[in-house]
């Protein structure tokens, strides 16, 4: 097992050694070559993404404590390849190859957890009661207090 993540570390950090020198090939050209930085993109960031989920078992895909290194792991590359290429980053590339990711591994999770939900009834009617409780007690004073300076007069 320990062999296995070594080489799978190794093989990662060669293609990124790899993608560092593919990417700065061609400096006479500058800006951004669009379609290019998509194909680097592509293969190298791509392929070492797939290698991580691979290595995952299909049933925890869908689980963020452990997909959050790999996924983070895929932006920075992303980020890297735009860096060296002077591409900039975020860009349209990045989003339709995230858009992509999304699809392909993280089309069928489920929303639950992610999403905003009412607190539970517990926690909700202390709220709500002393909020209630205080407004008929403060209109109460305003009421009595308004009527004993009236006689005052």
């Amino acid at each position: 097992m320990k062999l296995v993540s070594s080489m799978a570390q190794l093989l990662r950090v060669g293609l990124l050694l790899l993608l560092l020198l593919a990417a700065s090939v061609n400096p006479l050209v500058p800006g951004c070559d669009g379609q290019f930085y998509e194909t680097k993109i592509n293969h190298f960031c791509m392929e070492i993404f797939q290698i991580d989920m691979g290595r995952l078992d299909l049933d925890l895909w869908c689980s963020w404590p452990e997909t959050m290194q790999i996924y983070e792991g895929l932006t920075n590359c992303t980020y890297q390849v735009a860096l060296r290429m002077d591409c900039f980053w975020p860009n349209q590339v990045v989003d339709a190859f995230f858009m992509k990711i999304h699809r392909m591994y993280f089309q069928h999770c489920a929303l639950t957890g992610r999403l905003l939900q009412e607190p539970p009834i517990s926690i909700l009617v202390p709220f709500i009661g002393v909020s209630v409780m205080i407004t008929l007690l403060m209109t109460a004073v305003v009421v009595w207090r308004s009527k004993r300076t009236q006689g005052m007069l």
